[in-house]
C-alpha cells in the first residue's frame, strides 16, 4: 500500500518559521553577551564595554 503526503507550497508559513529560529538564536545570544559583559566582574571587559557605549554614543550613567 502506498500513501503520500501533500507538501505545502513554497513561500508559506513553514518556510517563515525555519528562517525564524537562527534570527531568534543570534538575538538572545547577542542578549546573553551584552547581559554578560555589562555585568562582568572582570575590570577591563567591563571597561570595554563601558567605553564601546560611550564611543558609540550610549550613555549608561
Amino acid at each position: 500500500m502506498h500513501t503520500s503526503v501533500a507538501l505545502p507550497a513554497a513561500g508559506t508559513r513553514v518556510r517563515a518559521f525555519a528562517r525564524l529560529w537562527p534570527a531568534m538564536a543570534v538575538f538572545l545570544f547577542g542578549l546573553v553577551v551584552i547581559y554578560a559583559v555589562g555585568f562582568s566582574t572582570i575590570t577591563k571587559v567591563h571597561n570595554a564595554a563601558h567605553d564601546t557605549r560611550h564611543a558609540n554614543g550610549f550613555p549608561c550613567h
